[in-house]
């Protein structure tokens, strides 16, 4: 399902006369391979962006619906996929949970427009829902806690008053959070690649907008891994297909 607020992409879309340059940032398969609109080093004009992100919609989120199913138990599998429409965001996508549960997944407007072709969009979509799918906000929210605990423990322990217990707690809950987060981008490449494939598009060139955004390179407790090792899992994956 695609939230109201892409009828402000598309009325946006045909407005637009010129092309929108791309900005350097961050089931069984359909019977006919889908067809990308773009040529090679150019991004999708505001209106082929509009209509192709409603095609990568309509196809990728039923077959990612069916990955959920068959991989989980218990678990949301009807996602939302929604438009941040909110002016001046920046390139991004992101998954979270409503107040029930249910998964969204948000493109931003920018996004959108610097994606140059629809295996692009369709394996941001993939790698989205993956991390739904494997439970790691739920993980995420697990190594906080664990991290908080051992941290306000520690200080405790060291004699440390309730100002910096607190402190250490908030500082052992990030520290907790971003522990595995390289792992879970990394599982959602491999997952989401498995998505967009078995969508009908191409995940290898689709994650070729990692040779366009800033290398997070291999920072100590960096969120994202960096960019070589997610283009590597991600033909890994493919190939293995």
């Amino acid at each position: 399902m695609i939230k109201k607020t892409v009828l402000a992409f598309f009325a946006a879309a045909a407005l637009a006369a010129c092309d929108v340059v791309p900005v350097d940032t961050a089931p069984p398969p359909p019977e006919a391979p889908v067809q990308t609109a773009s040529a090679p080093g150019r991004g999708l004009s505001a209106q082929q962006a509009a209509r192709s992100f409603v095609r990568v919609v309509r196809t990728v989120e039923p077959v990612a619906e069916r990955e959920c199913r068959a991989r989980t138990s218990g678990v949301n599998c009807d996602f939302n996929i929604v438009v941040d429409d909110r002016p001046g965001q920046p390139a991004n996508a992101f998954q979270t949970l409503d107040n029930q549960g249910r998964p969204i997944v948000a493109f931003t407007l920018a996004l959108i427009a610097d994606a140059r072709n629809e295996d692009e969009l369709a394996f941001v979509l993939g790698h989205e829902t993956a991390h739904h799918i494997a439970g790691h906000i739920g993980r995420q929210q697990q190594n906080a806690v664990v991290g908080a605990v051992i941290s306000a423990g520690l200080a405790t322990l060291g004699g440390g008053d309730a100002s910096t217990v607190r402190t250490a707690q908030r500082i052992g809950a990030q520290v907790g959070a971003r522990r595995f987060s390289k792992e879970f981008e990394l599982e959602a490449d491999a997952l989401g690649t498995i998505i967009t494939a078995r969508a009908g598009y191409n995940p290898v060139r689709g994650a070729e907008f990692f040779t366009r955004i800033p290398d997070p390179g291999d920072r100590f407790l960096g969120t994202h891994p960096p960019n070589a090792a997610r283009i590597e899992i991600v033909r890994r994956t493919a190939a293995g297909l």
